[in-house]
């Protein structure tokens, strides 16, 4: 499977100059854990609930007054749509982030993070079992099930 297979298509962004309370009411109205942060257009960051934790809350910094550009996490970690998700994970683990920006021709189309690909592995291993409940499969198949597929 790739990136785009499994990559979430409405990225919500916010720009630099805006301040950290209207990104979290941003991130509340829209029902998401992060924003990605536009400077003049461009890519500069991506805005986490955990920078907002970790760089407001924790340091008791004034969210009207802090501004986004300020406690973002950058530089912004982007993945190809056509990577596989193998490629993904290694780069999620290499950079140490859970959330990957998907940029194709320098163009923002996804957003793909570490529970996206764990949630379509969990879905594929349930279609493998109930696939192998509905057909009569081969011994080798079963095997495979029985030792990979639990």
């Amino acid at each position: 499977m790739k990136v785009k297979d499994v990559m979430v298509t409405n990225v919500v962004t916010v720009d630099v100059g805006v301040n950290v309370r209207k990104a979290v009411e941003r991130m509340n109205n829209q029902e998401i854990g992060c924003l990605v942060v536009l400077e003049k257009g461009n890519f500069a960051g991506i805005l986490t609930e955990r920078d907002v934790l970790k760089r407001v809350v924790a340091e008791a910094r004034n969210p009207e007054k802090t501004l986004v550009g300020d406690v973002m996490s950058k530089p912004l970690i982007v993945v190809d749509p056509d990577a596989s998700l193998e490629e993904a994970l290694e780069l999620m683990f290499e950079k140490r982030v859970k959330k990957l920006t998907v940029v194709k021709d320098k163009e923002l189309v996804g957003l793909i993070t570490m529970t996206d690909i764990a949630r379509v592995h969990t879905a594929l291993v349930e279609h493998i079992k109930r696939l192998a409940a509905k057909y009569d499969i081969p011994k080798r198949m079963k095997k495979v099930i029985q030792y990979y597929v639990v």
